[in-house]
């Protein structure tokens, strides 16, 4: 699952402001383009590969280990690469309490998916964390005054009605990880709109330093109630890996959206079930089942409908916005 700023479309991480990005405003190279999306690809392999190690990882140690462990080498990177002791200003924030909300809500997204992760396959939750979207688009109009007209409803019905096919609630294939699962997708939903409510006011590097700092904070001081000493070298190189992947999936978004608009890159959200599907049949032999595969796809066809609606109505308030009264 890829833990990143996500926006109403369902895009990684947020547009660009001007304060981060001088020349967001201008439109981009196709060779930029292009880089944006290899780039977007890059991460998303990344991620699953991510998902793939802490589902290995669950057999061995604590999903709260595990948890520390991606949030502290995610932290270590990202000190190496914003450096906030040499700019300061990383650690200016114009919001601290939402800055703390969303940190929490991503460690709430983490906890739940890394538990779900032990008992599910990686084609189910990630078929279900691309419910996401639907619950943004649900939430987004009460929190940021973005309601959604009935063509959406719709959408939002019909995918929900694809995570029920994933689910299938009221059989014996429903694992109560599933709710874990759900929460972790209703806790994105909220981080993504609380993402957008910061990057009117802080940068992204100092978003993605708080969500990184707190979650690596808050997860040492609980670590003591949960360790397990790691058996064999194998356990701990993977261990120190899901802070790698992680970290350098979020870096390659940003730069990925420095390169490319969020509505280009927003629809390859999608292919990150394709790494899916292909990393639990190659290391955990999981083969997903018609149900799920249908459900899946209903689910992301909802999505871009989602993503494309939305593309549509930015297109016509922009011409409406140059037509002269």
């Amino acid at each position: 699952m890829s833990l990143s700023p996500a926006d109403s479309t369902g895009a990684a991480v947020p547009p660009a402001r001007p304060a981060d990005s001088p020349h967001a405003a201008l439109p981009l190279p196709g060779r930029h383009r292009l880089a944006g999306i290899g780039l977007m690809l890059a991460a998303f392999v990344l991620f699953a590969t991510l998902d793939a190690t802490v589902k290995w990882l669950g057999g061995h140690v604590n999903a709260m280990e595990i948890v520390w462990a991606r949030y502290m080498g995610q932290f270590v990177l990202s000190c190496a690469v914003l450096n906030p002791w040499v700019m300061p200003g990383v650690w200016h924030t114009r919001r601290p309490v939402l800055q703390v909300v969303r940190s929490l809500l991503l460690l709430g997204t983490t906890l739940g998916n890394f538990f779900a992760l032990q008992y599910l396959q990686l084609n189910q939750t990630i078929s279900i964390t691309f419910s996401m979207p639907f619950f943004v688009a649900l939430f987004a109009g009460p929190m940021l005054g973005e309601w959604i007209g009935p063509r959406r409803w719709l959408a939002v019905m019909v995918g929900f009605a694809g995570v029920l096919l994933v689910v299938q609630p009221g059989t014996q294939s429903l694992h109560p990880a599933v709710f874990a699962s759900l929460a972790s997708a209703v806790c994105y939903a909220f981080y993504a709109i609380t993402t957008r409510q910061l990057a009117a006011s802080d940068s992204t590097a100092t978003t993605m330093f708080y969500s990184c700092a707190l979650g690596a904070g808050l997860t040492s001081l609980a670590l003591p109630f949960f360790w397990s000493t790691p058996q064999g070298g194998t356990v701990l190189v993977n261990l120190g890996l899901t802070g790698i992947y992680g970290g350098l999936g979020h870096l390659l978004l940003v730069i990925a959206h420095r390169n490319a608009p969020a509505a280009v890159l927003a629809p390859f959200l999608y292919t990150q079930i394709v790494w899916m599907v292909l990393a639990g049949w190659l290391v955990f032999n999981e083969v997903p089942t018609a149900t799920t595969l249908v459900g899946a796809a209903i689910v992301i066809a909802s999505g871009l409908y989602l993503i494309a609606r939305e593309r549509a109505e930015r297109a016509e308030a922009a011409i409406a916005a140059t037509v002269p009264d």
